[in-house]
């Protein structure tokens, strides 16, 4: 065994055995942006920075050199990016005042690389969820973030919102709502159902507080969603959906008006509906693009020159990879995209806002250190091993 490539790790039934990377990659893409037959965005991770003089727990402290350089790479990949999402920690750590400078300095580098694209997250951050609270309060809260955003450039993807599942005592309110929102942005925006696994407090979304448990299939908040999207198609680009299950993406999709589309949030499923079938094919805005971007980008450049084969070979094993980072809790899945992030030398650390390096163990993150290798996504296989041997360390593990 090559010693240089060769780690000793924790297993998933415990104990430690070597492992042998393979020393795999996928090659990045070469220098002009690639051309695709789908739109493809990439929610982004924000890069902490370790030297701030802040308590991490209770302030969000940006390195705002290193997280535009990977939104950076992103662009160079083929990518647009989907800035101040959930993957950026967004009401996780991130606040309003800090996601809106984040927006501003993205939207100002896009403009440096022809083709780049950058929309960004509009949602009610500075609206405490209450049951007593007001729906105006939420539209309040909503058109004031969106036109921050459409002042500085970006274009809105509309965030599910605490405050409205909160308060809103039936699916009408939620159509009230959006409705006024929506009327009141100059471009057609993207809507986001995100689901509980992803954020809990979101359980029951577009559902008053009456229906919801009774709704397990999600059959009436589908009703209501479609019905809004249908009311408001002029402003509507299309809607992410976030449920990690594709059947009920397809049966969302299939009722879509002409020209609203349909972004697959399924972070277990994205390669299958992103080919599609007869039936039809889903665009993507998806967290696990941040991490494994150089995959993603080769696969829809051959899906683009018409084989699907390579584009469903490249994507098969990145999928358990993704499974594994979404894994439940779900919501923690940005330790292990920020965790992939400093493995290929894209950040000196980690160490996360909020402190979330620590959401998932380190038996975890060996294994996803591992399905990262078996995907060919560690460009640099040295330094992976050395930063997983530092990571090891720091656990007591020499």
């Amino acid at each position: 065994m090559n010693p240089v490539r060769t780690i000793r790790l924790p297993q998933l039934r415990g104990g430690l055995a070597d492992y042998a990377i393979s020393g795999k990659s996928t090659p990045r893409s070469p220098g002009s942006r690639p051309q695709w037959n789908r739109i493809a965005l990439a929610a982004a991770h924000v890069v902490a920075d370790p030297l701030a003089n802040v308590d991490p727990w209770l302030s969000a402290a940006v390195d705002w050199d290193a997280t535009l350089a990977y939104r950076r790479f992103l662009w160079e990949q083929g990518f647009g990016v989907a800035e101040a999402m959930d993957t950026a920690q967004r009401g996780m750590g991130l606040d309003w005042p800090t996601s809106l400078e984040l927006i501003g300095r993205t939207v100002a580098a896009s403009r440096d690389l022809h083709g780049a694209v950058v929309f960004a997250g509009a949602g009610t951050d500075e609206v405490a969820p209450d049951a007593d609270g007001s729906l105006e309060r939420v539209i309040e809260g909503y058109v004031s973030q969106c036109a921050a955003i459409e002042r500085l450039g970006g274009r809105i993807i509309l965030m599910a919102s605490r405050a409205l599942a909160a308060c809103a005592r039936s699916a009408e309110d939620y159509v009230h709502v959006y409705s006024r929102v929506l009327a009141q942005v100059r471009e057609p925006v993207i809507l986001h159902w995100l689901g509980e696994m992803f954020d809990p407090a979101l359980a029951g979304y577009w559902l008053g507080r009456a229906e919801r448990g009774g709704d397990p299939a999600y059959a009436r908040a589908m009703d209501v969603c479609a019905g809004i999207i249908a009311a408001n198609a002029s402003k509507v680009d299309g809607i992410k959906i976030s449920l990690l299950d594709a059947h009920k993406e397809i049966a969302l999709r299939a009722r879509l008006p002409a020209g609203v589309r349909m972004y697959t949030g399924d972070d277990f499923n994205f390669a299958e509906l992103i080919g599609g079938d007869a039936t039809g094919h889903s665009d993507a805005l998806l967290g696990i693009f941040d991490a494994i971007a150089p995959a993603a980008s080769a696969a829809l450049s051959a899906l683009a020159a018409g084989d699907r084969a390579r584009f469903d070979a490249i994507l098969a094993p990145t999928v358990p990879l993704s499974r594994h980072i979404f894994a439940a809790p779900t919501r923690f899945y940005k330790t292990g995209v920020v965790f992939m992030a400093w493995l290929n030398g894209h950040q000196s650390h980690f160490t996360m806002i909020g402190g979330q390096q620590s959401a998932r163990s380190l038996v975890h993150l060996c294994e996803l250190f591992r399905l990262a290798d078996a995907a060919s996504l560690l460009t640099d296989p040295e330094l992976a091993v050395a930063r997983m041997r530092t990571l090891l360390a720091l656990h007591g593990i020499e």
